[in-house]
């Protein structure tokens, strides 16, 4: 898994190779977070640590982001606290923070309302547990157990998805509800032009 997702991670330190950051991105991430509310970037040692720790290489242009603009910002996205840092998991988060595994793949590619699957659930609490603990950082919550997750393994790698406690769905115009591009700097740009809810499109 390492490797897989080593392969496709791109170049370090935002350089000009496949899956280099792009500088337009960056530049309107910078722009989105005022830096007074800003804390320090991770660094790129911080990043790669960060990485060699879970087995994974993080998206761009998140792991950029992390490593040369910001480590979170209390001005962001989410609704609680913000964009948090990395390594953090929001206050109220509910899960168990050693059954989190980023290596193992997202293991969802549609959305999934779990409160009206038919099934018994005993026998889909252990799926729900791997969408909330699989293949992915946590990047703030909206508060009432509404998380914002970044899946950094699997098919979704690189996409944005809104996990609550009654199902999960990806973000971005392709999937519906929202006129947003996917993707963190999607996620971003649309919270920092529009401050507009995520779900602005009626269906």
């Amino acid at each position: 898994m390492e490797t897989e997702n080593a392969d496709r991670g791109g170049a370090d330190q935002g350089g000009a190779g496949e899956g280099a950051a792009d500088g337009g991105e960056l530049d309107a991430l910078r722009a989105a977070f005022p830096a007074e509310r800003c804390l320090p970037p991770l660094g790129w040692d911080g990043v790669r640590a960060f990485e060699r720790a879970h087995g994974i290489v993080l998206p761009e242009p998140y792991r950029t982001f992390v490593a040369e603009i910001c480590d979170g910002c209390s001005d962001g996205p989410a609704d609680i606290d913000g964009l948090i840092p990395l390594e953090a998991l929001p206050a109220d988060w509910g899960c168990e923070q050693t059954e989190r595994d980023l290596a193992k793949p997202f293991p969802l590619t549609e959305a999934w309302v779990w409160e009206d699957d038919p099934r018994p659930y005993e026998e889909i609490e252990p799926l729900i547990d791997e969408v909330y603990n699989y293949g992915s950082v946590v990047l703030g919550t909206d508060g009432c157990g509404m998380y914002w997750h970044l899946v950094v393994s699997g098919a979704h790698r690189g996409r944005i998805w809104n996990i609550s406690d009654v199902g999960a769905a990806p973000f971005g115009a392709v999937f519906g509800r929202t006129s947003a591009e996917e993707g963190f700097a999607g996620w971003v740009a649309h919270w920092a032009t529009t401050r507009r809810p995520w779900f602005d499109v009626v269906v």
